[in-house]
């Protein structure tokens, strides 16, 4: 059985690959059926892609319209209409910079803050229901494959305490 090869010699076949691609593509879709029931309540005023602006902004602080773009990875008249949007919606405001006054500075308002804040402690919560439900014993080995699989997608670590911060 090329699973059995692949756990004994540790050399990852098509195999394996296909079924940790099936795995992986299963857990999404929990995730974001856990992201789009914690966005219903405020999905009048904020999308799915809306709001991961806001989380980026969260995380990263006041930015320049071209690094949100990047950090989105859009275009820069992509993330400019999404930041028109959420300024119309009072969730992010748009004010010059203090060190060059050619650039202007997206960030969070109250509102977006505290919008941010809402919907990520819902999904913690129900990530916390999906996690209570593992048994016990297969915690810590989900904890070290979402590590990987985390560095392998070169996306920064979150300390445990952040976690709650972090909605996205």
């Amino acid at each position: 059985m090329a699973g059995s090869r692949a756990r004994t010699t540790g050399v990852p076949t098509d195999e394996t690959v296909d079924d940790l691609v099936a795995a992986v593509l299963t857990a999404s879709r929990v995730l974001v059926g856990i992201s789009a029931r914690s966005l219903a309540g405020v999905e009048e005023s904020v999308t799915l892609t809306q709001f991961r602006t806001l989380v980026v902004l969260d995380s990263h602080g006041p930015s320049r319209l071209n690094q949100l773009a990047e950090r989105l990875e859009v275009t820069a008249s992509t993330a400019l209409r999404m930041v028109d949007r959420l300024i119309a919606a009072g969730l992010v405001d748009r004010r010059e910079n203090a060190q060059d006054r050619r650039e202007v500075v997206i960030d969070l308002t109250a509102a977006g803050r505290s919008l941010v804040r809402r919907v990520t402690r819902a999904r913690r919560t129900e990530i916390e229901r999906v996690v209570r439900a593992m048994p016990v014993t297969r915690r810590r080995e989900l904890v070290r494959a979402l590590e990987a699989f985390a560095t392998a997608a070169d996306e920064p670590a979150v300390v445990a305490e952040a976690a709650g911060r972090l909605g996205w």
